[in-house]
């Protein structure tokens, strides 16, 4: 540690640290303590109480204060010599732009999400500065070392997109409970309490109001003569009650599948209205509204056990009274959040009466958090282990060690009597469109396809860039910025509304557009290939972006069903974590990306490095403290597939 603390490329160097939260506490100290004496850093999240157990820089006392400040107050208390300058905000601003990254030696990420690693990734390799990216899911973990030129980038190679599912199996024939939970979350949380001017797919009308008139209110508003209890029973009657009913009246859909019970409350509920009215007063003691709790209301204490089914209609009527009763000015405006106790309440209830009608086991509190919020629990060990790979790396790339730069990853056994797996870094992928500048294509149906769905469906959405420019010949036909006047700020928005052919430089197969991001300093090109037909359910967005490195998420489905078995794909866009395969690559083996690629179309191919049949591939895991990619080695034990949730 003294020969580190003296080194002049260590004591000389400006870091950058992206990220103040699991990984980067561990970073902040672990770069104190080795003698790094000029360190930055940047996160735009405030500390919140489930941080506590493993973000070891923050107390109770800092709750609600911004994470990089107090990251840097707390080792400025044992380092008090050294320069930490803190910035709370969000790095994708437009002050951390080429410019201030060229003032460092090194780029650090300890970031939970890909879209701003990408962001980021994009700007070290514009201002030439080395990146050196974590992750970590619970045991396991990951650092691997980014060089423009010498190693490959960080969107070389593909990443998840978040898992999806598709409409008609969550709306009607759900067959795990994670279908019953995003169904609770994205649906009925939404309409109940989310914006209601926003599509959703629970708008099914009872009976008696759709016979009405076509100006028949919505079933799930609240009448005004009618009581909190009374509305949340008929809400609880039409989502589990009538609307299995109108599901079973279509006999096709069940000829292979277990047929569902409808449950209505007179069913559940004991006649006896005393034993199943909550007690409010029990929530009068506090003021912060994400700690209201039906639990609490009903004297239900362990967030482990499974509740009954009488339990879960319990918590549901009484989350919906408490709602209404204790946060009716939040109601239209809320959206899901995991540490938001009656949100997490009222979703695990939902979901649980939903996969008691389906014949799906319950679930507990706990375990249906984990699945809602996306949550593999974080390990704070794990989190130190890869903060100090993180500046060994770090070290080797002040040094200008090229040669011993290694991708490690941290694992959750053993193999070859090894927990960590050291990798030498690949060469950058020559088919990559970030580094190697090579083009994607889209199909669209130009006659069809506004420039609007281009714009975010696909530059945004899936290439991550945040301030585009769409460019066709010498045509600018899309700009964004605060320095447009007023004129094209018209003419760019009055564009977004036109097919693609009626633009006023026509898009039509065989064009290529070029796609900019001045803020990211980034570009690539795209070929335009018109498509007359997509399927709705499989290519929900109508167009096909080819060439892009994002692994799809989407659930598939071949229609053979088994219990209450999906069959088609939608855009629904909840992502869980549920299994892994964990795969490794042997230490010291280094492949070409060409080799790597043969390898993995191929499974006849020897592998390259011993002889073995063998596919080389990687797993990208995501949680709330980064990404780990692991790699596919030889027949390990480890080459299991290991329930994460």
């Amino acid at each position: 540690m003294a020969s580190l603390q003296r080194s002049p490329a260590v004591k000389g160097s400006k870091v950058l640290m992206v990220g103040a939260g699991g990984i980067g506490c561990e970073l902040l100290k672990t770069l104190a303590l080795s003698g790094f004496e000029d360190i930055h850093i940047i996160d735009m999240d405030t500390i919140e109480v489930s941080n506590l157990n493993r973000q070891f820089l923050f107390r109770q006392s800092h709750v609600g204060q911004s994470k990089a400040k107090v990251a840097r107050d707390a080792v400025l208390k044992f380092r008090p010599h050294i320069s930490i300058s803190s910035y709370h905000a969000n790095v994708k601003d437009p002050d951390f732009n080429i410019d201030f990254y060229k003032q460092f030696n090194v780029v650090l990420n300890g970031l939970d999400n890909l879209d701003a690693r990408r962001h980021v990734n994009r700007l070290c390799l514009a201002a030439d500065v080395p990146l050196v990216e974590s992750g970590t899911t619970g045991f396991l973990g990951q650092v691997t070392v980014h060089v423009k030129g010498k190693t490959e980038c960080y969107e070389c190679q593909p990443k998840p997109t978040p898992k999806t599912y598709p409409v008609c199996t969550i709306t009607s024939t759900p067959s795990k409970f994670v279908h019953c939970i995003v169904w609770a979350k994205d649906l009925l949380f939404a309409k109940l309490f989310g914006d209601k001017n926003q599509d959703n797919d629970l708008n099914v009308r009872s009976s008696d109001a759709a016979s009405s008139s076509q100006q028949a209110e919505d079933v799930f508003e609240r009448q005004n003569d009618e009581g909190i209890e009374e509305y949340a029973k008929r809400i609880y009657d039409h989502v589990f009650g009538y609307n299995i009913e109108i599901a079973l009246s279509n006999e096709e859909t069940w000829k292979n599948r277990n047929r569902p019970k409808p449950l209505y409350s007179r069913d559940v509920f004991p006649e006896e209205p005393s034993q199943q009215n909550g007690n409010m007063d029990k929530n009068c003691a506090t003021e912060d509204p994400l700690s209201v709790s039906a639990m609490t209301s009903l004297g239900l204490k362990n967030p482990q056990d499974i509740w009954s089914l009488l339990e879960n209609s319990r918590i549901f009527v009484e989350a919906i009274k408490l709602f209404f009763g204790k946060r009716e000015k939040e109601i239209g405006n809320l959206s899901f959040d995991k540490d938001d106790q009656l949100a997490v309440e009222f979703v695990t209830a939902a979901a649980n009466i939903r996969a008691a009608s389906f014949g799906i086991p319950l679930h507990s509190l706990f375990e249906a958090k984990g699945i809602a919020g996306n949550i593999v629990h974080a390990v704070a060990t794990t989190n130190a282990v890869i903060a100090g790979l993180i500046v060994i790396e770090a070290i080797k790339v002040l040094q200008g060690d090229a040669n011993n730069y290694r991708m490690t990853y941290c694992l959750e056994h053993p193999s070859r009597k090894l927990l960590l797996m050291p990798v030498e870094p690949f060469e950058p992928n020559k088919s990559c469109y970030v580094c190697s500048e090579t083009p994607l294509s889209l199909e669209v149906n130009t006659h069809r396809t506004k420039l609007r769905d281009v714009v975010e469906k696909i530059v945004k959405a899936k290439l991550g860039m945040n301030f585009p420019v769409i460019i066709l010949g010498q045509a600018l036909l899309y700009e964004v910025g605060d320095d447009l006047d007023k004129h094209m700020t018209a003419i760019y928005a009055a564009n977004l509304e036109k097919v693609l052919s009626e633009l006023p430089s026509p898009i039509t197969g065989g064009t290529v557009l070029k796609v900019e991001d001045l803020q990211q300093e980034f570009s690539c090109n795209i070929n335009i290939k018109h498509r007359e037909e997509f399927d709705e359910e499989k290519e929900p967005d109508g167009m096909l972006l080819l060439g892009w490195t994002l692994t799809p998420g989407v659930e598939k489905d071949d229609n053979k069903a088994v219990g209450n078995g999906g069959s088609s794909t939608s855009n629904a866009s909840p992502a869980v974590l549920e299994e892994a395969d964990i795969e490794i690559v042997p230490a010291g083996k280094k492949r070409k990306l060409g080799e790597i690629s043969k390898a993995a179309s191929n499974p006849e191919l020897s592998d390259v490095a011993d002889g073995t049949k063998n596919d080389q591939k990687r797993e990208v895991l995501d949680d709330d403290d980064g990404v780990v990619v692991m790699l596919d080695g030889e027949n390990l034990d480890i080459n299991k597939k290991k329930k994460l949730l």
